[in-house]
Formats: structure tokens, C-alpha cells, sequence
């Protein structure tokens, strides 16, 4: 019995690796499955010498793995925004500003050409450190349970990365105050009537925003705008071509519908602007005076970049917690997402009402 038990779990294993190699690490059933029997091999004939730890490591590569392999930022406007993370080293980014582009001659009849020398600057980029809290899962919540409980507290941790990375990423790609090349607007529509009263977004404030970006002659196309709950609510309360898109829109990734060039998104977290200085308050600051707007963001996505750096998973196990008897799940990872290019970005915020 013990023979044929051993044999059982051995198949099973392999069986269990084959379908996890083939869907999450994109190799084929044959290679994944040849593979898990050479592992399972090795791990029969070396049982007596291997700690228990080294399953659990060959484990928690896995669960890492599938972590990176599934952290995409699906359907939401991060996906728009080329990837660079083939330039990460070290968790640092380092890449070249470009210098202005050269001029271009229509039928030129004055020679010599000028020469112009382009000046590139080196820019160091190092990407910010996330880290989730450790999720505590007691032997006693594993007793009898139908389900995976570790296996669903490791889902959660990604999609809670993934929520803060996006928020930050917003943050990032917000311009930090009203300038000629990062034009910062203010909504200009009737007052919401509340007691704090600001005026509403309306469709004429988008167009005003297209103008500031058609006048830096930045690109049409990948224009993105990202609504704030504010802004959301205020075209859907006055233009009825939002809200029939908005009925339809895509809940899951929060795309609405195209909107005067812009790929319309909307997020509840937004950046907040200080009433007093016009400039971005830090990230995660809440608005702190009712004069202080919130903000929609727009930008260019090809002057953008994002880059996913090293992800560490920490665990240790309840067997090793003889007092506790609970094992520990946390993960650590390095991501950024910023603006390439000072033209591209601009943001509305809500205009206050007298």
C-alpha cells in the first residue's frame, strides 16, 4: 500500500506541474511534464538528504513565478504604456534624454546646411519599492478547509500590488504644477451645489485640454485621459453620450469610450492639488482644505514608461513556529511607472466656485 500511495502522488505530482508549467509558464504539457517526472525522479532517490525546505522553496519559486507572470495591470490604462523593463538593472533604469530634434528644410537653396550638435543627457531612474503586509494563515484556519487558502492569500497580495502600483503610477504621471509645456486646467462647468461647492466638469473642458495638447504637438494617438470620481459623476449628470458609453463601459479595467482623441479611463484614487501653492501634494496626501482640487489626469502614452524590477516572496512556514503554529506570506517588489518626455502630460482639476 505504501508503495502504490507513493506511486499515486508521485503521478499526481507530475500531472499537477505539467497543467501549472503549461498555463502559467507558457511551456508545452510535454516539456512541463518531463520535466516534474526529472524532479520527482531526483527528489525519490535523494528523500533521505533533502530538508523539507527545499520543497518549499521549489514552491515558493513557483508561486513568484506566477506572481510575474500574471502581473499585467489587464485592461486598465497602464496597459497602454510601453514596457521597459528589458532596460532594469539593479532595480535601476538607466536611459538617455534625447536632445531637440533638428530642423527640417522645404526646398532649400542655402548651402552649407548648418550643423547642429544634439546634447543627450543620462537619466537614472530607480524603481520604487512596494511591499505588502504578511498575511498570517494559523494551522488551525487549514483544518478541513474546501479551498487554498494560501494559495488565494498569494492572489490577493498581487492584485493588492497591482492596485498600488496603478495608484502610484497615476500619481507619477501627473504633472506637478500649470505650465507652458504641463498645462493644468480648471473645470469650468455650473456649480454642483454642494456645501463646498466646485464647478463641474463639462465635455468644452476635455475639448480645452485636446487644444493644449494639439499646440505642444503632441501625438493623436494614445492620448489617455483618467477620471476622477468628481469628473465621472459630472458627465454623467450633463452629457448623455457619456453616460449611454458609460453604461456599457468596461467594468473590470474601468475604459469608458474614446472621447475628442482620448481613450477615456476612469480611477477612484486621483491626485490632489494644493489650492495655495497650485502645485500636486505628495502621493497618498488627502485632500486637506475644501478649496484643495482633485484631478483628472491626461497623457501621452508613448512618452511614458513602466518597468517591473525584482519581486521577492517572503514565507515561513507554522512548522517551524512551534508557539504560533502559523505560517507567514509577504511579498516585495520593485515598479515604476514616469513621463519621458516633460510634453505629453496635463491634468483638470475641479475649478472652485466664489
Amino acid at each position: 500500500m505504501k508503495a502504490f500511495l507513493k506511486l499515486f502522488y508521485g503521478l499526481f505530482f507530475v500531472a499537477m506541474m505539467a497543467v501549472f508549467g503549461s498555463s502559467v509558464l507558457g511551456v508545452s504539457m510535454a516539456v512541463a511534464g518531463s520535466a516534474a517526472f526529472g524532479l520527482a525522479v531526483v527528489q525519490s532517490f535523494a528523500a533521505p538528504y533533502m530538508s523539507v525546505g527545499f520543497m518549499a522553496g521549489v514552491l515558493q519559486e513557483l508561486w513568484t513565478g506566477e506572481l510575474i507572470h500574471k502581473f499585467r495591470h489587464s485592461g486598465t490604462f497602464m496597459e497602454k504604456i510601453p514596457s521597459m523593463n528589458q532596460f532594469v538593472n539593479n532595480d535601476v533604469i538607466h536611459m538617455s534624454e534625447i536632445g531637440a530634434d533638428p530642423d527640417v528644410l522645404i526646398n532649400n537653396n542655402t548651402y552649407p546646411i548648418a550643423n547642429v550638435q544634439r546634447t543627450d543627457d543620462d537619466v537614472t531612474v530607480s524603481l520604487d519599492k512596494y511591499d505588502t503586509e504578511n498575511t498570517k494563515i494559523t494551522d488551525d484556519e487549514l483544518y478541513a478547509l474546501p479551498y487554498d487558502k494560501e494559495g488565494s492569500a498569494i492572489r490577493q497580495h498581487r492584485e493588492a500590488l497591482e492596485e498600488a502600483t496603478i495608484e502610484k503610477s497615476l500619481h507619477a504621471l501627473c504633472p506637478i504644477e500649470d505650465t507652458a509645456e504641463t498645462p493644468v486646467i480648471a473645470t469650468t462647468g455650473d456649480s454642483n451645489g454642494a456645501a463646498e461647492p466646485r464647478k463641474r466638469l463639462k465635455p468644452a473642458d476635455i475639448v480645452a485640454m485636446k487644444k493644449k495638447f494639439d499646440d505642444l504637438k503632441v501625438p493623436k494617438r494614445d492620448r489617455v485621459l483618467v477620471l476622477n470620481n468628481d469628473h465621472v459623476e459630472d458627465l454623467l449628470l450633463t452629457s448623455e453620450n457619456f453616460e449611454k458609453n458609460y453604461v456599457n463601459k468596461d467594468i473590470v479595467s474601468g475604459r469608458i469610450m474614446n472621447m475628442y482623441g482620448f481613450e477615456i479611463h476612469e480611477l477612484s484614487y486621483n491626485p490632489v492639488f494644493d489650492s495655495a501653492t497650485g502645485e500636486k501634494k505628495a502621493y497618498g496626501a488627502a485632500a486637506a482644505a475644501a478649496t484643495d482640487q482633485n484631478a483628472s489626469v491626461a497623457f501621452y502614452a508613448g512618452r511614458a514608461g513602466k518597468a517591473t524590477g525584482s519581486v521577492k516572496m517572503y514565507r515561513s512556514l507554522a512548522q517551524n513556529d512551534p508557539e504560533n503554529r502559523q505560517t507567514l506570506v509577504g511579498f516585495g517588489m520593485r515598479h515604476i511607472a514616469f513621463p519621458k518626455s516633460s510634453k505629453g502630460f496635463g491634468a483638470i482639476i475641479s475649478g472652485m466656485t466664489v
